[in-house]
């Protein structure tokens, strides 16, 4: 998630942004693009997307060319949309509204009483609706060590985890670049994230994978994602440098991680959370799905 961008994002999805035009946005085509747009997917892999990375698009018709070009889900959405999702067949695959924001997370105790409240509403309407996965966070570091900071999660996480366990909910912290885009973010590391994993003990606490965030703060991205993914629910993608498209300018090859994601036997949701630059922001969204189809 990009820190600026994704909060400017979500602002304009709650106040409403202007609709355009999902067949007016597919309409043109480079040489060979007409028989990409044909491709059926795999099967393989569960794609989804995130809902920030095009907020000058309806709900609505995001979902309608999602539907179209097979992907599963929308990620980061909450109970307000879920209906629209409902209606063309999609997954919430990552469900967001209970956190305060991206800096003041369960690492921090102060923020306790709050988290709690929260999720303790939120859990609920997630089982509810039939979703699975909830995103949480561990906040800004604001000086604490490692130990500090897993101790404070496991404190403020347990009592959610275990209402999670009886929802059959997932609570799902992600992994964010500390270098770049969330100075001072505390689990900015696999291995910090595994560890907080290991000592809450429960299959429904697991780690949010951003490709992009990890290829800042510490990259060797297959060896990390085979080594920790037990603990790993659900990935992010994202161009680097930049979060932007999945193309050929990117240093990251992402057939290479898709396939090691598969080879780890991940069953959950890979959503693409890159910003499009190009004006066909869905043409370019069907292209980097199919790049990572493999």
């Amino acid at each position: 998630m990009a820190a600026t961008n994704r909060r400017s994002a979500i602002k304009n999805l709650l106040a409403g942004t202007a609709a355009i035009s999902t067949a007016g946005m597919l309409s043109s085509f480079k040489p060979g693009e007409k028989e990409l747009m044909a491709d059926k997917l795999k099967g393989n892999i569960n794609h989804a997307v995130c809902r920030w990375c095009y907020g000058d698009i309806s709900v609505e018709q995001l979902c309608a060319a999602a539907k179209d070009i097979g992907i599963k889900g929308i990620d980061l959405v909450g109970p307000e949309d879920w209906p629209t999702l409902k209606k063309y067949g999609l997954f919430s695959s990552m469900c967001n509204g209970a956190e305060i924001n991206l800096t003041d997370g369960f690492g921090d105790m102060q923020f306790h009483a709050q988290l709690h409240k929260q999720y303790s509403a939120m859990i609920p309407k997630v089982a509810a609706a039939g979703y699975k996965n909830l995103i949480c966070f561990s906040g800004s570091r604001r000086g604490k060590t490692d130990e500090e900071g897993w101790k404070n999660c496991v404190e403020g996480l347990k009592p959610m985890v275990k209402l999670a366990e009886q929802h059959n909910v997932v609570l799902v912290m992600e992994l964010l670049n500390s270098k770049i885009d969330h100075k001072d973010y505390q689990c900015n590391h696999t291995a910090w994230g595994a560890e907080l994993c290991k000592r809450l003990g429960s299959e429904n606490f697991k780690l949010l994978y951003d490709i992009y965030h990890m290829q800042i703060d510490e990259g060797d991205v297959i060896r990390n994602i085979r080594e920790h993914h037990q603990y790993i629910a659900h990935y992010h993608t994202g161009g680097v440098p930049g979060r932007n498209e999945i193309d050929e300018t990117q240093e990251l090859f992402y057939p290479a991680i898709m396939r090691a994601v598969l080879e780890v036997g991940h069953k959950g949701f890979v959503a693409q959370e890159f910003i499009p630059k190009q004006k066909d922001k869905l043409l370019s969204l069907r292209k980097a799905v199919h790049i990572c189809d493999v």
